[in-house]
């Protein structure tokens, strides 16, 4: 009987991933379409700042110029204990994406009503990296849709929780 070996092509399941900041306003702005994963271009002072979990992606917005990736109004303030090589707060920072996921991100776009926002910026096996979305902003009457699907799911959780304590609605 001959043993065959499995060999796991697919990454680890679990990647720990230590959360710095995330943008939990955009969820509700905007409807997500798409999310990539980018690596960051950063300065030695932004990565300390990063460390020790300051950042803030609210004002925060992508854009494509010359066929590159630029993170813009990311704000990661500067390090306690920089010097003069300390980094400016709010400078344009360069992201690594693929050439597809560039050419992607810029025909959608180019669409009206389409942008790309911040939603998490995070390390991975000690890389930072961002999550952004693809994103196209919502209505008013979008936000009130949402906000009462959300109150009818978390009534109708109450509801069964009651029933199967035995107590009555």
């Amino acid at each position: 009987m001959a043993r065959s070996s499995v060999k796991s092509g697919a990454k680890q399941d679990a990647v720990e991933r230590k959360l710095v900041a995330s943008n939990k306003k955009a969820r509700h702005d905007y409807h997500i379409e798409d999310t990539f994963e980018a690596g960051m271009v950063l300065q030695g002072t932004e990565v300390k700042s990063l460390r020790m979990g300051r950042a803030s992606l609210v004002d925060g917005f992508v854009d494509i110029e010359g066929g590159e990736a630029w993170l813009h109004g990311v704000h990661i303030p500067e390090y306690a204990q920089g010097t003069w090589t300390n980094h400016a707060a709010r400078r344009k920072r360069k992201l690594l994406l693929n050439r597809a996921e560039i050419d992607k991100i810029e025909r959608k776009v180019s669409e009206k009503g389409h942008t790309v926002i911040p939603l998490s910026l995070y390390f991975v096996k000690g890389r930072a990296k961002i999550e952004i979305g693809l994103a196209k902003g919502k209505k008013s009457w979008d936000k009130r849709q949402a906000i009462a699907e959300r109150t009818a799911d978390r009534e109708k959780q109450e509801a069964i929780g009651r029933r199967l304590k035995g107590m009555r609605d």
